[in-house]
């Protein structure tokens, strides 16, 4: 009997020591702090040899609880070098979930370095005494040079959407050709080829409230003349953007340095929408009425998939959901509702003299989902139920057949 309860104690024992192994590590590590590092921004791009370079690093935290207190470091290698061990480090505090926080680093790049793409490390750690976690990214260093005298131009730029909401993600696509018309050009006597190099190309935002999700292009190759090439980035426009044009910069590292560019993107941001506007009286006459509206499109371009879709408690709209599709912008389309009062659905309005109705619209703006609802409107109702009012129509039809009867009637005998 001894026996037994020592067996069934070491394996309950090995059993708790199994859950606190694999149990307690994952629940903790669902809740803890994640930190996700990102360089947003590096000026000048590529690196120059011998001089400073500007790094914008910014650190979210995508776990699941706060950071009590961030630290983010840069380990800097040949051919880049901080001035002081003290300006490696940079503080942040706390970051809460979901929360983000951008730091700049200045970076010498040694004036011996060789041109192509280097790494750096870079460290964070969610606590003054927890455990870094190391990060490397590749910084690009120099321009090369090549003798091609091909020139690159911006040809097209196309948003989808072309016209963005707040809060809508696209993306623009941007087309460069080469100018050239000919395979080779003579300069001071000498014969050049006229092939375009696109090294490198970067979109960034001017303004608040856009960004640009999208890596930048490295190494695309030659244009020969006449040859075009299309960049597509991705965009998001932020909830609170501000409406108007935007202005992003395309960066263009060319043949050399000479032919490198910038090139301004506007970017228009727009609020308005689908607006729907009643054409009739709202009014129920013995239960029933036929509602009509007014649908506009009033954004500056094309909107999709409109749907607009009635709602009033205790009462049945046909269709349930109106479909119209595609609206050009100022296209205007009416639309006709049959509703009928359902005494059946146990609705708290069904003696009031007036029910609250609401108008959803549903489109897209290219690949954005978009609603509007429009409240509080008054629908008229009958304030007699349905009966009384058959026996007031009755009425009135025995009315209209006798009266002039009667007057008929009236005009004989006095005739007479």
């Amino acid at each position: 009997m001894g026996l037994i309860k020592k067996r069934i104690i070491a394996t309950s024992l090995s059993l708790l020591l199994i859950a606190s192994i694999f149990v307690f590590p994952a629940s903790a590590a669902v809740g803890s702090a994640n930190l996700k590092v990102t360089i947003v921004e590096t000026n000048p791009y590529p690196a120059k040899i011998g001089e400073y370079l500007t790094l914008n690093i910014q650190v979210e935290n995508v776990g699941g609880a706060k950071a009590d207190n961030v630290d983010i470091e840069i380990v800097p290698k040949y051919p880049f070098s901080i001035d002081s061990k003290e300006n490696s480090v940079q503080n942040i505090g706390a970051l809460n979930p979901g929360r983000t926080a951008t730091k700049e680093f200045y970076l010498y790049v040694d004036k011996n370095a060789q041109k192509g793409t280097r790494s750096i490390d870079i460290r964070t750690r969610t606590s003054s005494n927890g455990p870094w976690s190391t990060e490397t990214f590749n910084i690009r260093v120099g321009t090369e040079t090549f003798d091609s005298k091909g020139t690159v131009e911006l040809a097209e730029i196309v948003s989808s959407p072309e016209v963005f909401m707040p809060g809508d993600k696209g993306t623009v696509t941007i087309t460069l050709k080469n100018t050239a018309t000919s395979s080779t050009v003579s300069i001071d006597g000498k014969d050049y080829d006229t092939n375009a190099r696109i090294q490198a190309a970067i979109l960034r935002p001017l303004s608040n409230g856009i960004n640009v999700q999208y890596a930048p292009y490295y190494e695309m190759g030659l244009l020969g003349p006449g040859e075009s090439i299309k960049l597509t980035f991705n965009v998001e426009v932020e909830e609170d953007a501000k409406e108007g044009v935007h202005n992003l910069e395309l960066e263009i590292e060319g043949n050399s340095y000479d032919y490198n560019s910038r090139k301004n993107i506007p970017l228009q941001v727009d609020s308005s929408n689908i607006k729907v506007i009643t054409s009739k009286p709202l009014e129920l006459v013995d239960g029933t009425a036929i509602i009509e509206f007014d649908v506009a499109n009033t954004h500056p371009n094309e909107l999709n998939s409109v749907s607009i879709r009635p709602v009033a408690e205790g009462i049945r709209f046909y269709p349930a959901e109106y479909f119209i599709g595609p609206m050009d912008p100022d296209e205007l389309f009416t639309i006709k509702f049959d509703a009928v009062r359902d005494y059946s659905s146990g609705s708290d309005n069904e003696d009031s003299n007036e029910m609250n109705m609401s108008i959803t619209a549903n489109y897209n703006n290219g690949i954005n989902r978009h609603e509007n609802i429009v409240s509080n409107l008054k629908l008229a109702t009958d304030s007699l139920p349905t009966e009384t009012n058959s026996t007031v129509a009755i009425a009135g039809v025995i009315a209209v057949v006798f009266i002039p009867a009667a007057v008929l009637l009236y005009r004989k005998k006095k005739q007479e």
